[in-house]
């Protein structure tokens, strides 16, 4: 156990030492090609922000006057389809009305000239 207490002081200094060699290796940027690189990424973003808010434009238009548009076409064919069932549906009724009015009718008639014939009579 004393070797590795031992080990520990010596692997963080030797770490230390490691660290500032290869900091002294990097090569650092001088200010105008710092600028640069800044600018370049500066102006990369700028232009892809510029294409997604495009593709986004693009496609609401393209949802609300295409396939909404397309959507509403649609139920608009299975209203009018509901709508023609329907009218035959009414029809259908209208001739049961129109055919107990004819009913009524006669009866009314009927009524009526049993009324008269009691009024010649008397």
């Amino acid at each position: 156990m004393a070797k590795n207490k031992d080990k520990e002081p010596k692997n963080k200094k030797k770490f230390f030492k490691d660290f500032k060699a290869e900091l002294k290796k990097v090569i650092w940027p001088t200010p105008k090609q710092l600028l640069n690189s800044t600018a370049a990424v500066v102006v990369i973003v700028l232009i892809t922000a510029a294409i997604v808010f495009t593709l986004d434009f693009a496609f609401e238009l393209l949802n609300k006057y295409g396939i909404n548009k397309i959507k509403s076409n649609v139920k608009g064919v299975v209203v009018e389809q509901n709508v023609d069932a329907n009218i035959v549906n009414v029809d259908e009724t209208n001739q049961v009305v129109e055919n107990n009015t004819e009913e009524n009718s006669i009866e009314e008639n009927t009524t009526i000239e049993n009324n008269e014939t009691n009024n010649v009579n008397e």
